[in-house]
């Protein structure tokens, strides 16, 4: 399983403890210096089920400098998902990937069915 998440975040940290004490064991990936790719980010969308909207960090301080607010509710699906792989800190987090799921953000009662803890 791979855990991908910014180290300074305090959602991540609360994440990362959920997993630590419930014995699950995962891979750790810092989403600052080693960004998903454009692929990487197909492959989420689709085991996620999520609509790429869901996949932005909307509260980031690039996602506000760079306006996508408004710029994201004419932008194609293929263009949110290039400017996405640019850098790591548009995507929300944390991001866990199993081997037939993908889970956005950490929502401790989703996680606890996807588990059965």
């Amino acid at each position: 399983m791979l855990f991908v998440c910014y180290p300074k975040c305090g959602t991540c940290k609360k994440a990362q403890k959920w997993l630590d004490e419930n014995g699950i064991a995962y891979e750790y990936r810092d989403i600052k210096t080693e960004k998903p790719s454009r692929e990487e980010l197909e492959e989420w969308l689709l085991k996620s089920g999520l609509p790429v909207k869901k996949l932005w960090n909307t509260s980031g301080i690039q996602y506000r400098a760079l306006n996508l607010k408004e710029r994201l509710k004419t932008m194609p699906e293929a263009e949110q998902l290039e400017l996405l792989s640019t850098d790591g800190m548009l995507v929300k987090r944390p991001v866990l990937e199993g081997g037939d799921f993908v889970l956005v953000g950490f929502d401790e009662k989703t996680w606890k069915e996807i588990f059965n803890v």
